[in-house]
Formats: structure tokens, sequence, C-alpha cells
């Protein structure tokens, strides 16, 4: 059983695959294998799929891990991993710890990729708990906006916050390659007196400097400010994450879709033919497909979680995402970043 240190390094490690689960997402098997498929025959990525021999559908030439159970999108995620040991979940979760994969990629039950990755993997050394960190496509920007925790825990302590805030800079910082990145706390109004208990114990903490060199704390922020590019990290619980999330990507499927039946009305044809080229660029840019999925952050291997309705494009995006991290040594620098964290009595 490999672990830190123990695993493949240099050359070796950059020969390993991603372990794919495909059987994963309301769109497996067949987007999932046709994603890695692509991402094989286009790319110098090593690929693997997990799943049950013989289901997969048409896998080509590629590598397999075998696995007889699925957990499914609706089964309780701790014991689905803990009864289904031989799900394709906990196998590629596996396989990444025992030094036969370089990083996992799923785009089934988050809950199962977490409680898998959490309890195969193991949690990094400091860690209080891991966190999934969510890119949010930014038109105004260079690069999108990372949430987190966007899912992973509901109810959090300040230690946890301002260790979120490093690890987020640590994932910015390798993903987007941003020198410094500006972390902020997600809050109802920029002044330091406003928020839960919580968020005003993070801001003190923040504020003097407890996440460390590596954080540039720029104060609070607002839900409407995503977009503005004043920060390249948000920051706050797991509930209040996902709800930001969820009411995001309703409010671009809105946003889309309103568009796109003004523009069909035929007395604005017109106009239509002359828009189209300058929203279509915009809609791709808005679509959370082309940003690879969720990356659960604080856990001892690259872990991918995308979206449950992953189409073939997003499984390449994803998979490509996974390798260029597992390669740049994301899991290093995270495990880097965090510290303990002294919290006022």
């Amino acid at each position: 059983m490999a672990r830190r240190g123990t695993r493949p390094q240099g050359d070796e490690f950059n020969t390993l695959p991603v372990a794919v689960d495909a059987m994963g997402g309301d769109r497996a098997p067949a987007e999932i294998v046709a994603g890695a498929r692509r991402v094989a025959e286009e790319t110098d990525i090593l690929v693997a799929l997990v799943g049950p021999p013989g289901e997969m559908g048409d896998i080509g030439d590629l590598p397999t891990f075998p696995a007889s159970e699925v957990i499914g999108m609706d089964d309780d995620p701790g014991q689905g991993v803990r009864r289904k040991k031989d799900s394709s979940l906990v196998r590629a979760a596996e396989a990444v710890r025992d030094g036969r994969a370089m990083a996992t990629v799923s785009a089934g039950n988050t809950g199962a990729a977490m409680a898998a990755a959490l309890l195969r993997m193991g949690r990094l050394p400091s860690v209080i708990r891991p966190a999934i960190a969510t890119p949010i496509p930014n038109p105004g920007a260079p690069w999108p906006t990372v949430l987190l925790d966007s899912g992973a825990n509901a109810e959090c302590t300040p230690a946890m916050l301002v260790q979120f805030a490093q690890m987020g800079a640590a994932f910015a910082g390798k993903r987007y390659g941003i020198e410094k990145p500006r972390v902020a706390l997600l809050s109802i109004g920029e002044e330091k007196s406003k928020g839960t208990p919580l968020v005003k114990e993070t801001y003190a903490l923040l504020a003097d400097g407890a996440g460390g060199a590596g954080v540039d704390f720029v104060g609070n922020v607002e839900g409407r400010d995503f977009f503005e590019g004043i920060a390249d990290v948000f920051v706050t619980d797991g509930f209040t994450g996902n709800v930001a999330l969820k009411t995001l990507e309703g409010a671009m499927r809105f946003l889309i879709g309103a568009l796109t039946g003004i523009l069909s009305l035929p007395e604005l044809a017109g106009a239509a033919d002359a828009l189209y080229p300058h929203l279509l660029p915009l809609a791709a840019n808005l679509d959370p497909e082309t940003t690879g999925g969720a990356m659960l952050l604080g856990v001892d291997g690259v872990s991918v979680i995308s979206h449950g309705s992953s189409s073939s494009v997003a499984m390449v995006n994803a998979i490509t995402v996974a390798h260029d991290l597992a390669v740049a040594g994301l899991v290093d620098a995270v495990a880097a970043s965090v510290t303990g964290v002294t919290t006022p009595d």
C-alpha cells in the first residue's frame, strides 16, 4: 500500500494513467468512455477506465482496472463506500493510493467520490477537513474564480476556513499560474463587522496573518462580487458555498436560455445573425463543462469530481485537468500550504 513519499516519482510517475470511473454519472458509461478515448487518441495523456469488465461499452485499446460494483447517484455516500468495496469509485481511489494511477476522475455520486478519496487515499497532514474547490467561469478575468468549500462540509470552524484559504490559494497558483492569489471571505457585507460569528472570527484570523505568506487576504466579498475581479479565491462553509454555486448555475442557465429565446424570434433574425458570433464564445465560457470539474483538496492524491450530467467534452477537460495538476505537484503544494491554526479561547 503506497503512501506519501513512497509512490513513483519523476519520470516513473509521469507514466501513470489517470483512473477514470467509467460508471459514474448520469450519462455513464457511454459519454465517460467516449471522453476517455478521445483524450487517449488526441493527447499523450495515459488513461485507464475503472468499471465492470464487459459493461463499459466500446473501450477501444484503453487499459482497465476491474470493479464489480457501482455506487449509484442515490446511494448513501458513506455506506456505499463501506459496503461496495469493489465499486468503480473505490477502486479508482485505491489505484491512486497504491501508485498505479496519478489521479482519479469521476462524474458519479459526489459524496461517495469524496468519501472514497478520504478513506482510501487518506487526509494530508494537518488538514482538518478536505474541501471541494469549484472554478466559477469569469468572462471578465483571465481565469475563473475558485469557490471553496462548495459542498464537502456543511458545518465549519474558523480554523477550517483558514485552511480552505490556504488550500484554495495553492490550487489557484498551480491551476492558473497566479503568483499570489487574492483570497476573500464570502459574507453579507464588505465590513469586517458583517456576517455570522464564524465569518467574523475567520476574518480576524486571516486579517492577523493566520493564512500565512501564501494567502493575500483582501477582506470580505458578497455574492454579487463573483464576476467583479475582486479576488481569485472565495472562501466559505460548504453549505453556503453549495447554495451559492447552485444559484450561479441556475442563473447562468436562465440567462443563456432567455437570450436564446429572444434571439429566436422571427422579427429579430437580423439581430441574431449579428449577435450570435459574439454570444457563442460567452456561452462557451460560462459552460461549467469547460472548467474540468471541481477539485477535492486536502486528500493525499488528485481527485477531480465532475458534474453528474457530464458529457464526453466535460470528461476530456476533467481528465486533462487531473493530469496537469498531478504532474504539476498539486498535492505537495497543498500539503506545504496548510498549517495548524490556533484560535483564541
